[in-house]
């Protein structure tokens, strides 16, 4: 099984991934609480449209080690960035889905962008989560705390009724997302570390990257939909856009959070055209 060790990490973490392909590197990062398998339907694209794609669990998900601590956006970028030197990637185009917009900024703002030729936030958190009286439309801090308990409480009971919201799905069941994705999802999601689930949301909660969107100096595609009840379009990609210099704003119409499931062929075909341009 493919793993690439970062050995500069503060524990030693292995990171699983898969490499297909051939051509200029793409590497998709994944969202919370799910694992490199969200990707694909895009996976197959990427590659059939004559790309290199390489995806990867983020550490404490899927395959890959899960150490005790070390869940901040600089220990998650260290893994990417060790993905990139162990394959001697050059000119690569760095993915995020939704926490993994994070990686893609911290990556930036720790590394530079010398091995990057584009960015793509996808359904991205970028840049904050929380309400701060500079964000007021953002989650109220009651609000996070009472997701964070409920990990704490019943992580798995927690995990089954979340992807609904992820994927809007009373208004999209049968025709955009059936009940074998959602129960294929928790399957994903229980099988993380329950740690690294707790010590990742906090992450992503508490994280303010609006001073790092000067890093992102590379052309950069924001895509969210205008139905996302996860991660709304005002205090996210809107914002996003605003922050980042050389970005292109992607709305899809009616698009929930986990777009790339419910909405695949619209999202590649702007991920590819972005690639390709």
């Amino acid at each position: 099984m493919p793993f690439i060790t970062n050995t500069k990490a503060k524990e030693q973490v292995d990171i699983f991934y898969e490499d297909y392909g051939s051509g200029q590197p793409v590497i998709l990062i994944h969202g919370w609480p799910l694992s490199r398998k969200s990707w694909e339907q895009q996976v197959w694209k990427i590659v059939e449209e004559g790309f290199r794609c390489i995806s990867y669990d983020r550490r404490g998900f899927g395959t890959s080690s899960s150490p005790w601590d070390a869940y901040d956006y600089s220990s998650l970028a260290s893994d990417l960035n060790a993905i990139i030197e162990e394959l001697e990637l050059k000119d690569a185009i760095i993915v995020g889905f939704s926490m993994g917009g994070g990686e893609v900024v911290r990556y930036l703002t720790d590394y530079g962008p010398s091995r990057i030729a584009k960015a793509a936030l996808i359904s991205s958190i970028i840049p904050l989560v929380k309400q701060k009286p500079d964000n007021p439309s953002g989650v109220p801090e009651d609000a996070l705390e009472g997701i964070i308990d409920a990990l704490q409480k019943d992580r798995v009971g927690f995990l089954k009724e979340f992807s609904k919201g992820f994927y809007n799905f009373e208004e999209n069941k049968g025709e955009k997302i059936s009940q074998a994705q959602l129960d294929y999802d928790f399957t994903i999601a229980s099988f993380a570390s329950p740690r690294a689930t707790i010590q990742a949301a906090l992450a992503w909660m508490h994280t303010d990257f609006r001073p790092e969107l000067e890093n992102v100096t590379v052309p950069t595609l924001i895509v969210h939909g205008d139905a996302d009840a996860t991660v709304p379009i005002e205090t996210s990609a809107k914002q996003a856009h605003d922050g980042i210099k050389y970005s292109t704003l992607e709305v899809i119409e009616g698009a929930p959070h986990g777009l790339n499931v419910t909405h695949p062929d619209e999202l590649n075909e702007i991920l590819i055209s972005f690639l390709k341009k």
